[in-house]
């Protein structure tokens, strides 16, 4: 039963916003999206950092650059002209309400300095956010 009312909800939101679109053709300019995912981590050197000598009279050459065991998860928040924002998550820290709350806040400021024409009269469509099951 509650899988149905799920839907339901999810198709009345979805008239909802095709009805908005009827009335204000440029409402998904307004729309910002985003979603996390998890990275693979990569040596940050630079080209020169990462040459090296074989030889004392060999050239340098650039290092291979190999992708890393441990993974990063990464927010991406974007919208119709490219990325608005992003929140490396740090190691250990849990995607709670609390941070999510964090990044929400820090999305605010960006949206408000990138993106002044919608400031004040935006949304957001975010993919899984573990803070809809938080109080």
């Amino acid at each position: 039963m509650q899988n149905w009312c799920q839907k339901a909800n999810r198709l009345e939101i979805c008239q909802d916003l095709l009805g908005r679109l009827e009335i204000e053709p440029n409402f998904l300019h307004q729309v910002i999206t985003g979603d996390d995912s998890w990275v693979f981590d990569y040596d940050p050197e630079t080209k020169r950092q990462s040459e090296e000598w074989h030889t004392k009279s060999s050239r340098p050459k650039k290092a291979r650059m190999s992708r890393s065991r441990a993974k990063t998860m990464i927010i991406v928040v974007f919208y119709s002209r490219g990325i608005v924002y992003k929140e490396f998550v740090p190691p250990g820290q849990t995607v709670n309400h609390a941070f999510y709350k964090y990044v929400l806040e820090r999305l605010r400021k960006r949206v408000q300095r990138v993106r002044r024409d919608i400031a004040d009269d935006w949304v957001l469509q975010h993919d899984y956010a573990p803070a809809h099951s938080a109080l």
